[in-house]
């Protein structure tokens, strides 16, 4: 339940907080925030696949890991409303929930092509979401997957021996 919670405020925190300063007014900024957050969920992501993968007692990545990959998802979606308000990035993204599913298209890999990175910064800023997908967020289900299958078949035979 506190998984819950704790997305239901990452996604209306996107919907709320004043993200109009963020953009070509201000690239540098924008970048360095983008850079730092990804990162620093990264790292903690990471810290916690490892973490499952040596099998830490008292670990519970099903509290952190999902609400890290949505708020990975925010960092994107941010991204790419930053990069709509420079002409030319984006075409088809004007509000936030254009960019939240340009994000979750690209996350999936549909593409439907309504909304399509025509800049280099919006084409670099699709790369990263697609290599980031591939390392942090599959590692981090992969991770959580593992976790949980490990807890059902210690709940259903709790007297074998690991």
């Amino acid at each position: 339940m506190a998984q819950v919670a704790g997305v239901t405020v990452l996604v209306a925190a996107y919907f709320l907080l004043p993200l109009d300063r963020l953009g070509p007014q201000r690239p540098a900024l924008s970048w360095v925030l983008f850079g730092v957050a990804l990162a620093l969920i990264a790292l903690l992501l990471l810290r916690q696949v490892v973490r499952v993968l040596l099998s830490v007692p008292g670990v519970r990545p099903g509290l952190v890991i999902p609400p890290l990959m949505c708020l990975s998802i925010l960092v994107f979606a941010t991204a790419y409303l930053a990069l709509a308000r420079n002409p030319g990035e984006l075409d088809g993204i004007s509000t936030r929930l254009d960019a939240l599913y340009f994000t979750l298209v690209t996350l999936a890999t549909i593409g439907y092509g309504d909304i399509t990175p025509r800049g280099q910064e919006a084409r670099l800023v699709a790369v990263l979401q697609i290599v980031y997908t591939f390392v942090f967020l599959t590692a981090a289900a992969t991770s959580l997957t593992r976790y949980l299958r490990e807890t059902l078949r210690h709940r259903e035979n709790p007297h074998r021996p690991e």
